[in-house]
């Protein structure tokens, strides 16, 4: 479908990818003319064309899927000078805006979790439905999916599968896996969706019964609520005073910690007897969002897996970003290189 019009080099072009509220995002965003936004989940290029397409200003797109940024080179043509694209975690988008020139930027948009590309890709093994390799890395490097189902203690696996993906049978399924593995190694997505799908029962209507423990498995393999509790801190150092933040989440944790981040960095936690409003850091953000904003029925329509986003957003204030990271932010797990070398 084309996207928006005038503004920019792209404005019009033909898009390859429909984000998920996207149309609220970039409004909230506010793209100016001769602004600098920061796209840090860059996938198929949805976010960044909006934003090119919504008013005269640069984006600095990041991705660590060579994939995504080999297939982004035909947009950075279209824009003229408009676009720089990266390969990096977007955990680091306060280091690659200054390296590309820019010591602060007027807005970062992050659009978290796996994209549709991946997804559609039996070979990246993100994927139940679709036969592959076993890996579910989004950069290629470090260990894989098929490392931690083949060397995580049942303990470990039962931990990850049960904080990460939600499973109420996490112990059951780390069971299955280990009895499974030990006749042969786990290596294609669809012996692990069978073993999963063995112990866990869903109704017709219900979701796939090895929905959770693939999505705990690629959270954990990518270190993904790490990143983006980097990338919270990495925003509130780079955005302008006047600057805005906007984060769409697919489910519960990734939302839970956006949530405790602006609570804490917005001020709007209740006020206590042990630590007056006098004593309490000046707030670094200003909530543009009271309740997270969630996709209408027509979206849905178009897109099933609109039906769990939440978009976040906040503006930057004058005061400094802080050291300080908030409590409890992050789960308590190991190490995905503790976990492959036998767990703990």
């Amino acid at each position: 479908m084309m996207v928006g019009s005038g503004g920019s080099a792209v404005a019009g072009g033909p898009a390859l990818h429909i984000p998920v509220l996207g149309r609220p995002a970039v409004e909230l965003l506010q793209p100016k003319q001769g602004g600098v936004y920061v796209d840090g989940t860059f996938g198929a290029g949805g976010y960044t064309r909006a934003i090119l397409a919504a008013a005269d200003c640069s984006v600095i797109g990041i991705d660590r899927d060579q994939t995504a940024i080999a297939l982004g080179a035909d947009l950075v043509d279209q824009a003229g000078g408009h676009l720089t694209l990266i390969e990096d975690r977007f955990s680091n988008l306060d280091a690659i805006a200054r390296d590309a020139g820019f010591a602060t930027v007027d807005g970062v948009a992050l659009d978290l979790g796996v994209s549709s590309m991946q997804l559609d890709s039996a070979r990246r093994g993100f994927s139940f439905r679709l036969d592959g390799p076993l890996d579910m890395r989004m950069g290629g490097d470090g260990p894989s999916a098929a490392d931690v189902v083949n060397k995580a203690s049942e303990r470990d696996l039962a931990n990850i599968i049960f904080i990460l993906g939600e499973e109420r049978h996490s112990r059951s399924v780390a069971r299955a896996i280990v009895k499974t593995r030990a006749e042969a190694p786990f290596e294609t997505t669809r012996k692990l969706a069978d073993t999963v799908a063995s112990v866990v029962r869903s109704r017709a209507n219900d979701i796939h019964p090895a929905t959770r423990t693939f999505q705990a498995l690629r959270i954990f393999v990518n270190n993904e609520l790490d990143e983006l509790a980097t990338a919270l801190r990495a925003a509130e150092r780079v955005i302008k005073p006047g600057g805005r933040l906007v984060v769409v989440s697919f489910q519960s944790l990734e939302d839970r910690i956006v949530k405790t981040f602006l609570v804490d960095r917005t001020g709007s936690r209740g006020g206590s007897r042990h630590a007056p409003e006098l004593d309490r850091p000046a707030p670094t953000f200003r909530t543009l969002t009271k309740r997270p904003i969630a996709a209408d029925d027509e979206e849905i329509v178009n897109n099933p897996r609109a039906r769990s986003a939440k978009l976040r957003a906040a503006e930057r204030t004058v005061a400094p970003a802080r050291a300080d990271a908030p409590s409890n932010l992050l789960p308590d797990l190991p190490a995905v290189a503790d976990v492959v070398v036998g767990g703990r």
